[in-house]
């Protein structure tokens, strides 16, 4: 797995709804591309032909050209089809069809953001989370987790994102001190994670690599830190690592 190279213009495109979601920003760009061209000519003409000239006068009266109006009315005409016909269903796919666990083959992690870090928390062998809370949050038990919960015994928590290729993935966000914002460029994924909150998105990769997460919210001085290692990988791949982490706890002895 090789790191992507960057260009100019949008990131490496992994997701299932990547396409769809480059489909809208190219679409925006160039909408509004072609808005700015068309009103910044049309300003330059009129500084041009109604310049200051010696033998010409202001006349002050009202406009009586139509055009303009129709053409305004057709710019708003053209926004609701994009936001209508392109963004809102885009939006409901990825939105309201959040796949089921286990009927759909979904994997499940918590997600903790903090300042200024990530925290990913997976369920262990038993495939059920541990009882968690915020007033079981420390130093050393950064998942909140209740240690009195024989559930959450072999629950994984790391600072690292591992999930399978072609295979959905459920993730249930939430923070401990102030608003983040997950972002997995990508992915195509932003989502704000808001304290006392937990938000579900879900996504699928259509390809393997090691990325980044990031947080597109100003949290705070150390904002820069806060990004965390992105592996996306088989799901052979991913079965020994979650083996590896398991026998790291000494769950296997």
């Amino acid at each position: 797995m090789n790191d992507p190279q960057y260009g100019w213009w949008l990131p490496p495109d992994v997701s299932v709804h990547g396409a769809d979601i480059d489909f809208m920003i190219n679409a925006i760009h160039w909408f509004m591309l072609a808005l700015f061209i068309f009103w910044g000519g049309f300003i330059v003409y009129c500084l041009i032909r109604f310049r200051a000239r010696p033998g010409h006068v202001a006349i002050y009266r009202d406009i009586e050209a139509k055009w303009n109006r129709w053409l305004e009315i057709g710019v708003a005409v053209a926004e609701t089809v994009v936001l209508v016909v392109f963004a809102m269903p885009v939006w409901a796919k990825i939105k309201d069809d959040l796949p089921l666990a286990p009927e759909q083959d979904a994997m499940v992690v918590r997600v903790v953001a903090e300042q200024f870090k990530w925290l990913f928390h997976y369920p262990g062998r038993d495939g059920t989370f541990g009882k968690t809370g915020p007033e079981f949050y420390a130093d050393d038990n950064p998942a909140g987790l209740d240690f009195d919960d024989e559930a959450g015994w072999d629950d994984i928590t790391v600072r690292g994102f591992h999930f399978p290729v072609d295979r959905p993935v459920i993730a249930r966000l939430t923070a401990k001190d102030v608003i983040h914002s997950f972002k997995i460029p990508v992915m195509r994924i932003t989502q704000d994670v808001v304290p006392g909150m937990e938000i579900t998105i879900w996504f699928q990769a259509k390809e393997t690599g090691r990325f980044q997460v990031g947080c597109a919210q100003l949290c705070g001085l150390g904002h820069y830190e806060m990004k965390a290692n992105l592996v996306i990988e088989s799901k052979e791949d991913f079965q020994k690592w979650l083996d590896e982490e398991h026998e790291a706890l000494g769950l296997d002895e």
